[in-house]
């Protein structure tokens, strides 16, 4: 029987957040379709299993579920609470790096408790509406209404005694949390190693068993990120942009943004007007 795969949100859609639906009880299974979620339930009561691990339910807890994990409900009451689904696209057009550096630190954990939610559910029910009527002008809103939902949770948060960090001292993990601080981003796998004091080959093995892929395609997915900022945002040019992100030539880095777009930079730049 194949993995069940659910998608939630629209496919031109890069966030969405909505109410929990209160019709669910037990569901069966299932994945997510390339998205992160998080869930705030401020009532209810049950188990949520996620990669096979039961957490029980209690008032003014939030979940997160990576989406590479499989999970599913077992409730016993009526839930209440909100749903956020984050594409990595809605990531990756963020003019804001701190909203990434928080998601990957809530992304370690599988549930927090809420010391106080009041602050939750307001920002939960602000985002409702801007994001059902998202353009470019409300853009900036939502971001500023997600990075204050994300620094409250992890404010407010504590760990349930069975909520256990998720390969929360994992290398790899430590890798990214270094790359999304970096105000400077090196195309250097050793240097990011020698940070972490360990061997670019640790390094690699690390990211090959926590993610599935290369410590070199964990730090290309923030050069190419912080590449893609630099031309939307800035009129720096391509060789400002290269010696920027520690290319020594020019002509490699656009060989290079070329390789994991499809794009030059130029024609990424010139397609946005």
């Amino acid at each position: 029987m194949p993995i069940i795969v659910k998608n939630k949100i629209q496919e031109n859609r890069m966030l969405k957040v909505s109410p929990f639906r209160k019709g669910v009880r037990i569901t069966a299974p299932h994945k997510h379709n390339s998205y992160f979620e998080i869930i705030y339930l401020s009532s209810g009561s049950g188990f949520h299993y996620i990669d096979s691990q039961g957490f029980e339910i209690f008032p003014n807890s939030v979940f997160f579920i990576r989406k590479e994990q499989m999970h599913y409900w077992a409730l016993t009451s009526e839930p209440e609470g909100y749903v956020a689904i984050i594409k990595k696209g809605f990531i990756d057009q963020s003019i804001d790096r701190e909203i990434s550096r928080l998601l990957l630190q809530l992304s370690r954990n599988a549930v927090l408790q809420l010391k106080n939610a009041a602050a939750i559910d307001k920002i939960f029910q602000l985002l409702v509406d801007e994001v059902d009527v998202l353009d470019q002008s409300s853009h900036t809103v939502v971001e500023g209404l997600l990075k204050a939902l994300l620094g409250k949770i992890q404010s407010e948060g504590e760990l349930l005694p069975a909520g256990k960090k998720q390969d929360g001292n994992g290398l790899c993990y430590q890798f990214r949390e270094i790359l999304s601080q970096e105000k400077q981003l090196k195309n250097s796998v050793a240097h990011y190693a020698d940070k972490l004091n360990t061997s670019p080959q640790n390094l690699n093995l690390a990211c090959k068993k926590e993610m599935n892929i290369s410590a070199s395609v964990v730090l290309s997915e923030f050069i190419i990120n912080e590449a893609k900022r630099l031309l939307i945002y800035t009129d720096n040019t391509v060789a400002e942009i290269s010696y920027n992100l520690s290319f020594n030539d020019t002509s490699h880095f656009v060989k290079y943004f070329k390789r994991f777009t499809g794009f030059t930079p130029q024609n990424y730049r010139a397609s946005l007007v």
